[in-house]
């Protein structure tokens, strides 16, 4: 399951009241991406909640793809906004405080740690690759990249 399954609307609940619908509570599924970013919802929210929305929608849904929001890149913008933040040396805990403040979107702290790990992991794999197939430059690009998600 990737980790843009496991982040959520937060006060959803307040949310749906607003906007007189029910829609799931996953930030990233179709549905929530419908009713939220594609305009006459919006018209429903208070302003500081548009605000927030608005500013998800400017930073992770600005694709010229046919399909989009449903075209994949807004989950691949916002997994590179969790390790940019990793990357400035927040914890998953303090992730979820600013992905919360920013975008009105949470997750669990755990979860966040396990992504990391994950995340980890995969290039620790990846820089083992690199230095058996002899690709120096390659593997010392990922080792810096580790190591900034590692903390």
């Amino acid at each position: 399951m990737a980790i843009t399954d496991k982040i959520y609307v937060k006060n959803h609940r307040q949310l749906a009241s607003q906007l007189e619908t029910n829609f799931p509570k996953g930030a990233f599924s179709g549905a929530t991406l419908d009713i939220l970013f594609q305009g006459e919802g919006l018209a429903n929210l208070d302003e500081a909640t548009q605000d927030r929305v608005l500013d998800f929608a400017e930073d992770f849904l600005d694709c010229d793809c046919q399909s989009n929001p449903h075209c994949g890149h807004p989950e691949e913008k916002f997994i590179s906004y969790l390790l940019d933040l990793r990357a400035q040396g927040l914890g998953p805990e303090a992730i979820v405080d600013v992905m919360s403040d920013d975008y009105l979107v949470y997750a669990y702290p755990g979860d966040i740690l396990s992504f990391l790990d994950d995340g980890i992991r995969t290039l620790e794999a990846a820089e083992q690759l690199a230095d058996v197939d002899g690709q120096r430059e390659q593997a010392e690009a990922i080792r810096r990249r580790r190591k900034d998600l590692s903390g």
